[in-house]
């Protein structure tokens, strides 16, 4: 008995859509010769920048301490400590870009504070993603059907449906004009990232008896 003719088709989607979060990393230091001075400065520092965050409620999605860190400053050749430095990092996720834009300058300018970021992505589980992968299978079928056309067939079932490969997102440097707030603090206008979201899948179908005359 003959097999049944298949077809075996790649399908593929892109799509580039706005980003759904943007995620920052603030860090405040303190330095100092005196370990207990440098403790204290560091807690009141984050203390600072834990009220400030407090302050953009519902803006923030979520934060995290990303790491805490307190060490000591050697001058070559000795044993004891010339100095001593801490910081605490803290990842906030935004959700809000507007706020964003205030809260990234106004951060910035808390006492010994750096910003890093923003990175933009979409959600995990987007719809986005979701969205591509129909695409590609829509994709992938339409070719079976040219396929089998072309050879006076049909598609006459589906055997099977596979990832190849899927993904999204990037990285995008801060891209920022100036601008001011009603109360004069510093605003900036942010360019988020579009994301590229792409999805590949492999397609195996069963055709009619080709027609070959």
């Amino acid at each position: 008995m003959s097999m049944q003719p298949t077809i075996v088709v790649r399908g593929e989607a892109i799509r580039e859509v706005p980003p759904e979060q943007a995620i920052f990393s603030v860090t405040v230091t303190a330095r100092g010769r005196d370990k207990d001075a440098v403790l204290a400065h560091l807690t009141e520092r984050a203390a600072v920048l834990r009220a400030a965050l407090d302050g953009y409620g519902e803006s923030i999605e979520r934060r995290e301490t990303s790491g805490v860190q307190v060490f000591p400053d050697f001058k070559r050749g000795s044993e004891r400590p010339a100095a001593w430095t801490g910081n605490v990092g803290t990842t906030v996720t935004v959700t809000d870009f507007a706020a964003l834009g205030e809260m990234l300058p106004r951060l910035a300018g808390l006492e010994q504070a750096s910003i890093s970021g923003p990175w933009w992505q979409l959600r995990r589980g987007s719809t986005a993603s979701a969205e591509v992968r129909r695409a590609a299978i829509a994709d992938a079928l339409d070719r079976a059907r040219e396929y089998a056309a072309a050879v006076g067939s049909r598609i006459d079932r589906l055997v099977e449906i596979s990832d190849e490969i899927g993904g999204g997102g990037g990285f995008q440097p801060l891209m920022a004009r100036g601008a001011m707030a009603a109360d004069g603090a510093a605003v900036l206008e942010l360019d988020p990232q579009v994301q590229t979201v792409q999805a590949s899948v492999i397609v195996r179908v069963t055709i009619t008896d080709p027609v070959l005359s």
